[in-house]
């Protein structure tokens, strides 16, 4: 169990943020435990046949098949979505003596792999070597999927304020993942790894909440005098590399038109209308336009997080989808657009 312990001003400067770089990394997991982050399979083809010749031991070797990764590559991020090559400059000037620190809290005891072996006495070199690693592997393997892996990740984060503003710090912790509860001043993470027990006073660091899609269990940073930062699961995790659109009710289909109905139907969680367009395989313009119908009528709302605008059903779209089946009685043989 692992208590972080909130004052009134650590509960008002909860945050939550995106880490490029923090999902890159993560991502390395994959490689090395494929059938326990089944979810992730769909990438994993993906990032095998574009990785070519690119070596990306050094980086597998650093996490390892225990899952620790070094504190100085998952640091909280400072804007709310970082950007890749930001987070990179950060990292490139990570003091020579932190790196060292961290790589070895990252091993665990373990010895130092052979492909990595010197690095830890010239920790300079190894970590812009790391970082020249990552941008190649980024480039590769995580860039051209960000777009909408960025999508889910910002629709957890709405759906999070969601919950804030339903019921409080309560209900948003308790719905971050079964591990996670709040009480008395204490946001517990009932988890064995990376400490054992432990408090850890947050004293007006705030905490940051970071929802991440190579994740299974939440964690935190090996070294507890590091700012707070719990990364949890999103929401949405098999939603980002599927491509087939769940098929509308017919009822529903005949009513507002298979396009519309559709859209509605993919809005199970909130979507950007990139993602939307992605998933229906249609242009953007065209989403565009039905959602412009859909939010006139309240079928749907939207709010605009980082860089993009997210819509998602609302109540009455809810009970529309709900009743479609049986409760519009012979219209569903009609074809009303």
């Amino acid at each position: 169990m692992i208590e972080l312990r909130l004052g009134v001003e650590d509960l008002a400067d909860t945050r939550f943020a995106v880490s490029a770089l923090a999902e890159t990394v993560l991502s390395l997991r994959v490689w090395l435990l494929p059938g326990y982050y089944v979810l992730q399979l769909p990438w994993l083809r993906q990032a095998r046949a574009a990785l070519g010749d690119l070596d990306i031991g050094p980086l597998l070797a650093l996490v390892g098949a225990h899952r620790a990764v070094p504190d100085f590559l998952t640091a909280r991020p400072a804007e709310p979505v970082a950007e890749f090559a930001a987070e990179l400059e950060r990292v490139r000037a990570v003091p020579p003596a932190k790196v060292a620190a961290d790589v070895r809290a990252a091993l665990q005891g373990r010895p130092v792999p052979p492909v990595l072996a010197g690095g830890l006495a010239r920790p300079a070199l190894l970590r812009d070597r790391l970082a020249e690693l990552l941008q190649d592997y980024w480039s590769v393997a995580l860039e051209p999927h960000w777009p909408r892996m960025r999508g889910v990740l910002e629709a957890d984060m709405l759906y999070r304020a969601q919950q804030l503003t339903r019921g409080g710090a309560r209900l948003l912790f308790a719905d971050l993942h079964r591990t996670i509860g709040w009480r008395d001043g204490m946001l517990r993470l009932e988890l064995s790894y990376p400490h054992r027990e432990l408090t850890i006073p947050v004293t007006g660091r705030g905490v940051c909440l970071m929802p991440a899609l190579f994740v299974k269990t939440p964690g935190l940073p090996l070294d507890p005098d590091e700012p707070p930062t719990v990364l949890y699961p999103a929401r949405g995790i098999a939603t980002v590399w599927e491509t087939a659109p769940p098929p509308p009710p017919g009822v529903l289909a005949a009513l507002l038109g298979r396009p519309k109905a559709q859209i509605l139907g993919c809005l199970d969680r909130p979507a950007s209308t990139t993602d939307l367009a992605r998933r229906l395989g249609v242009t953007p313009g065209a989403v565009s336009q039905h959602l412009a119908v859909l939010h006139g009528a309240g079928l749907v709302a939207k709010a605009r997080t980082g860089r993009s605008v997210l819509y998602a059903r609302t109540g009455t779209g809810d009970r529309l989808l709900r009743g479609a089946p049986g409760g519009f009685g012979g219209f569903g043989d009609e074809d009303s657009r």
